[in-house]
């Protein structure tokens, strides 16, 4: 196990075979140091398959005097890749074309929104374990990065800005106001990585269209009256899961077919007046349950438009 950005022993430090022998099934190791910075840490195998197949964690160290200004909320977000081959439910290790990214290993819709209260000053940990880098953009609002993997920035290097290119193995913290109401995205601004299976193993794909190719035979299935099906890769998915996520908290009073809009490495953060606030928090704690809405028309159904 590798303590990523702790300045450590260096046999506490858990390379295989340079510090340490492998620890085998059944098997123990005791890592013991002491912790000397503060900052977004995180541990993970350090066998690069174990990485690829999603050991690792967070490893928070907070300072002995809070940093100024204050933080009333404190999120973490985990970036990731994956290989899900068709049939598969076990990820590829090997392969180099992802095609399922992940917020703390799950993809929008089911990435839980982080949650807010108008008002409040917000941090965002982000650290990556993958093979790709992810420019994260947060909308609606500026932020200063405050931090990396190595701990606290200096605050005359904080600049403002909206995206926050988090790199291979890198933290970073970003911190803001949050003054503005509403369902904010937070996602990798990379196209194919907020469009989860969009990759050529897919394979060919239809497409509704009203310029139907009348020199192509029928195939079944995909006759629809006046509209043909024709041949070509969708630019976008439109799919509303709206009622599979209606139980959840921190989904209450979300716009219907938000989930339509939601696939991939793909957030939310809600940034919720008082009232609508102390109400979302009151189901948290009675662990959700609240009357499911009705379902949106386009619920349960793939729409794909140019």
């Amino acid at each position: 196990m590798h303590w990523h950005g702790l300045e450590i022993p260096v046999e506490m430090d858990g390379v295989p075979g340079v510090v340490q022998d492998p620890i085998p099934p059944g098997g123990k190791f005791t890592y013991e140091f002491q912790v000397r910075q503060n900052g977004t840490f995180f541990y993970h195998s350090h066998m690069p398959m174990q990485e690829m197949m999603g050991m690792i964690g967070f490893l928070v160290v907070h300072p002995r005097t809070p940093h100024q200004p204050r933080v009333d909320k404190d999120f973490g977000l985990i970036l990731q890749e994956w290989a899900i081959l068709p049939n598969n439910t076990v990820p590829n290790t090997l392969a180099m074309e992802f095609n399922w990214l992940t917020m703390n290993g799950k993809a929008g819709p089911a990435t839980t929104p982080m949650i807010a209260r108008l008002g409040d000053r917000v941090r965002i940990r982000l650290v990556n374990l993958g093979m790709d880098h992810h420019p994260i953009h947060l909308h609606g609002n500026t932020f200063v990065i405050t931090g990396g993997e190595a701990g606290r920035l200096p605050e005359s290097t904080w600049a403002p800005g909206n995206t926050v290119l988090v790199g291979v193995a890198q933290a970073r913290d970003i911190e803001f106001e949050a003054k503005y109401p509403g369902d904010w995205m937070v996602h990798c601004h990379m196209p194919h990585h907020g469009m989860n299976q969009m990759v050529s193993m897919v394979g060919p794909m239809m497409r509704p269209g009203a310029m139907a190719d009348t020199s192509m035979p029928d195939m079944p299935g995909m006759n629809h009256g006046p509209q043909k099906m024709t041949p070509g890769y969708p630019q976008d998915m439109w799919m509303v899961m709206d009622r599979d996520y209606a139980s959840k908290p921190e989904c209450f009073g979300l716009r219907a077919g938000w989930t339509g809009g939601m696939m991939g490495m793909m957030t939310l953060l809600r940034v919720l007046p008082p009232d609508l606030y102390d109400h979302v928090q009151v189901l948290r704690k009675n662990g959700g349950g609240h009357v499911q809405p009705e379902q949106h028309p386009a619920e349960g159904h793939h729409h794909h438009e140019n």
